[in-house]
């Protein structure tokens, strides 16, 4: 999915740390040392290099936001990224499982309506209901 912004994929390593620090209004060895806390993980060119994509650009707008705006620590910050990614993981996992549980009710219902369609027109099927036999009594 590309960024309506850049216009670039959100994932696309593509900033050099000079204008990721532009973009981010930070130093760039503020973005080194978040990179070394392992806050924010760019992708790296073939000589080292570091490259940031649009939403490690993001991640560091809301890493700076919760350092200066809510005083969290960087341990902190680290902390609620791991939470937020596991959310994340999370939410798609009970997409999926909503998908498939779909999928399984759509199969079941059609297996039902197949195994309805080929009864015998002169059975009946009984709902669970008791059923009481009558027997005559023996004539003694």
């Amino acid at each position: 999915m590309a960024d309506l912004e850049t216009g670039v994929a959100e994932d696309a390593p593509v900033f050099v740390i000079s204008v990721a620090a532009q973009l981010t209004r930070m130093h760039p060895q503020t973005l080194r040392q978040y990179d070394r806390a392992g806050l924010v993980s760019p992708g790296r060119t073939s000589g080292g290099g570091r490259r940031y994509s649009p939403r490690d650009v993001a991640l560091l707008r809301e890493v700076q936001r919760l350092s200066q705006e809510e005083g969290v620590n960087l341990a902190g910050i680290k902390r609620i990224i791991e939470l937020e990614s596991q959310v994340d993981a999370l939410r798609d996992r009970i997409t999926e499982l909503l998908t498939e549980l779909a999928e399984t009710h759509a199969a079941v219902v059609a297996a039902t309506s197949a195994v309805h369609a080929s009864y015998r027109r002169d059975l009946v099927p009984l709902s669970q209901q008791a059923l009481t036999v009558w027997r005559p009594q023996r004539r003694r």
